[in-house]
């Protein structure tokens, strides 16, 4: 009786132990599964695409993706970046329908050069694969490509650089535009300028994350900001301004604030400065006495103004964020400018 009862024991615990290797994750309730794959890394994501169909599905959700690029990209990201990648997709649609679609699956995440140390196990796993099921292929306008295509330095994207030419005195507390392009090694970006008047393409490495925004208004390099807040404008208010050398320039974007009148005595119960036509803007970063130091434009009529020797003063935008003047309050420079 009891080698009878142990042989039964035995085909119990035999049949328990099967039932257990044969539990997957994919066994959890739904809600489980998305609530473990929502807390992934990207690197982890990737992995798990690499496990099986069902799990590649859902590791290339753009809803579980988009989270991932709000937190890592969504600071210097803007239209301009996301015009630009959309460009790109149909460029390389046109150019014989992505080759024809013949790259399935993780083989076309591996084609971004992924830099994470998971890979060449992905590409052992997937070469010594016995499955002949074909792969799915990753949407080449899906947010993980995107993503992928940034982190791996891939895509190249237009932003703005704070103190541009790592800080080069004569832009410090301005903001330029830039052809931007990761570097996964060092984790910082190169900057690529155009071309100012006769100056040559300049090219900047090593621009680290906080030096870099994404353009806060959709307005070109090369062309004048229209003023939408110049009639609410007060002493003390925090501004950007466009400003460019000459005609050829592009406007860069420099920091300043609104000042009084020469007539006010700064009393703020008897200040009228923001009934005046005449707007004066002060850039205290500059010496009292400098021509750099103060302009004044005009509320009603404001468009372009300056001349060859001063420059000339295009658009304004006013500061609404703390977020924002705190950026360029650290970005102050340690010494006053002449």
């Amino acid at each position: 009786m009891s080698l009878k009862r142990k042989a039964l024991t035995s085909k119990v615990e035999n049949v328990e132990d099967n039932t257990e290797e044969k539990t997957s994750v994919l066994d959890l309730p739904e809600l489980a599964l998305d609530c473990i794959l929502e807390r992934l890394p990207p690197d982890a994501l990737c992995s798990m695409a690499g496990v099986c169909t069902s799990l590649r599905e859902r590791c290339m959700s753009d809803r579980l993706w988009e989270k991932h690029m709000n937190q890592k990209w969504g600071n210097i990201i803007g239209q301009a970046a996301y015009r630009e990648w959309q460009w790109q997709i149909a460029s390389k649609a046109d150019l014989g329908n992505l080759k024809q679609g013949k790259q399935k699956g993780l083989m076309r995440i591996l084609s971004l050069n992924w830099p994470f140390s998971w890979i060449r196990s992905k590409v052992d796993d997937y070469n010594n694969s016995s499955s002949t099921k074909p792969r799915s292929p990753l949407p080449v306008d899906s947010i993980m490509a995107w993503y992928l295509a940034l982190e791996t330095g891939k895509f190249c994207f237009p932003a703005q650089v704070y103190n541009r030419e790592n800080g080069h005195v004569g832009f410090m507390l301005s903001c330029y535009d830039a052809q931007i392009s990761y570097d996964p090694r060092t984790d910082t970006f190169q900057a690529r300028y155009p071309p100012h008047g006769r100056r040559a393409v300049a090219i900047e490495s090593g621009v680290p994350w906080e030096r870099l925004r994404a353009p806060p208004v959709d307005t070109p390099p090369h062309d004048l900001h229209i003023s939408d807040c110049l009639h609410e404008l007060r002493p003390g208010d925090h501004i950007e301004i466009q400003w460019r050398r000459n005609k050829e320039f592009p406007y860069g974007w420099w920091y300043g604030v609104v000042g009084h009148l020469e007539s006010c005595d700064r009393n703020e119960n008897y200040c009228r400065c923001h009934d005046s036509d005449t707007l004066v803007l002060e850039f205290n970063q500059y010496t009292p006495g400098s021509r750099w130091r103060h302009t004044t434009v005009n509320r009603k009529d404001h468009r372009e103004e300056g001349n060859e020797v001063d420059g000339f003063y295009g658009g304004i935008r006013k500061l609404n964020t703390e977020e924002e003047i705190l950026t360029w309050r650290q970005l102050w420079p340690t010494e006053t400018l002449e």
